[in-house]
């Protein structure tokens, strides 16, 4: 798919309205609540976050459909049943220290802000990670700080984390990542399997992650250190 090169800044029309509400009620009810996602609190960020404040004004039509949609820098904003999905599988309470790995437009982000106590984002690319940081600051999502750098070497100063989320596909969690979670703690992440990607949700046991799996996805392969390194 052909990167988004039209004004990637949020709209300039009032952040929300009637008609975006209800869009956004209706993936709420058509893409979610009808599928599997049953977590109420989920529910409610979806329900919540301006999804299409996110998004490029060439596609901002686009913002509630059931697909991913360029963002530009060959980057993707991802679907919002993946989204919920990979947010119900952190299985957030509401006080949690959240590392997210691919910060991309800051919607997962902003979402996660609604379900967790405080989230990290990580964002390899500067340019993404700078319009990013201004879009939550500009819609007020305070609980959010995103840096520009390689998630392969997370945010040490800020660890221990309870959850960590990956938003791009790995063939593998990297080592500094498992040592910045928390004993108990959960990380979902799309990882490389086979020639295609896999959801996966693992939960750190004695400095070691036991692993499930959660169906077939596709997404951006995460970049940096992760493919240097083996």
């Amino acid at each position: 798919m052909a990167a988004s090169c039209v004004d990637p800044t949020p709209p300039k029309e009032p952040i929300d309205s009637a008609a975006y509400v209800a869009q956004r009620e209706q993936m709420v009810m058509r893409q979610l609540r009808d599928r599997d996602i049953t977590d109420d609190r989920v529910l409610a960020a979806m329900s919540a976050v301006p999804r299409h404040a996110f998004v490029p004004a060439d596609v901002r039509a686009q913002a509630y459909a059931d697909s991913a949609l360029p963002i530009g820098r060959g980057q993707t904003i991802s679907q919002p049943y993946v989204v919920a999905l990979m947010s119900q599988l952190l299985e957030l309470r509401g006080s949690e220290r959240v590392l997210e790995i691919g910060t991309g437009s800051g919607y997962q982000a902003a979402v996660l802000s609604h379900l967790a106590g405080s989230v990290y984002s990580l964002e390899i690319d500067p340019e993404l990670a700078a319009r990013a940081a201004v879009t939550l600051k500009s819609l007020g999502y305070d609980r959010v700080q995103v840096r520009a750098g390689d998630g392969y070497f997370g945010w040490p100063e800020a660890a221990p984390f309870d959850a960590i989320i990956i938003t791009a596909a790995a063939p593998r969690l990297p080592e500094a990542l498992i040592g910045q979670l928390r004993e108990g703690g959960r990380v979902v992440a799309p990882l490389e399997r086979g020639g295609g990607e896999v959801l996966a949700v693992g939960i750190k046991h004695a400095e070691r992650l036991q692993w499930t799996t959660h169906g077939g996805v596709r997404f951006v392969p995460m970049t940096g250190e992760v493919r240097r390194t083996p």
